[in-house]
């Protein structure tokens, strides 16, 4: 799973990490989750309701989530491999993929850049909401550890997810939700 704010360059690499696994690799990201929710869920006052300023969540947000990370982990459970990311704005997300994901060999990837960065690659795509990134970038790392990390921004996603795997060859153990499990405590959503 990478965490980053949004328009880190989380979905390109995942992408990428896709071709180039030699395994059959599903991706299962917060965006294909989002796209659930009806178009006027997109727009204010109900994406309020979802992402609240984009910086916290919102109650429906929440039970989204929810679902995101459980589906994921039934996704594990019958033997898929499974690709993803989060953009983590809410300790109780954290908490909640600690607590599912801690026994499985999932990796928790950070994926940092430099706040002008996203910024204005935001501004490029054009297709997100303006300053939702900049809002993120003080909190998305605020609760987490990683297993590992990159800064998106030096290199092309290529190349990242040629990092990323240089990274798994290691063979290094997953640790981060794991020590995440011991010290966040999960609270169920309301929904």
């Amino acid at each position: 799973m990478l965490n980053g704010t949004s328009s880190a360059g989380k979905t390109s690499i995942l992408t990428e990490l896709q071709k180039k696994l030699p395994q059959l690799y599903l991706l299962a990201g917060l965006d294909k989750f989002l796209n659930f929710l009806p178009e006027s869920y997109f727009k204010l006052p109900q994406w309020n309701e979802v992402m609240g300023l984009s910086n916290r969540s919102g109650p429906i947000g929440d039970v989204l989530i929810s679902g995101m990370h459980r589906s994921i982990r039934a996704l594990l459970d019958s033997g898929n491999n499974v690709l993803a990311d989060q953009v983590f704005i809410n300790s109780n997300w954290v908490a909640e993929a600690a607590s599912l994901f801690s026994g499985c060999e999932a990796y928790l990837i950070g994926i940092h850049c430099p706040k002008e960065f996203i910024v204005q690659r935001e501004k490029d795509r054009k297709n997100r909401t303006l300053g939702s990134s900049a809002l993120q970038f003080d909190v998305v790392h605020q609760v987490t550890e990683y297993d590992f990390s990159i800064d998106s921004s030096l290199n092309s996603p290529e190349k990242n997810a040629e990092i990323i795997l240089e990274f798994l060859k290691t063979e290094v153990a997953p640790f981060a939700f794991q020590s995440l499990s011991k010290k966040l405590e999960f609270r169920q959503p309301l929904g």
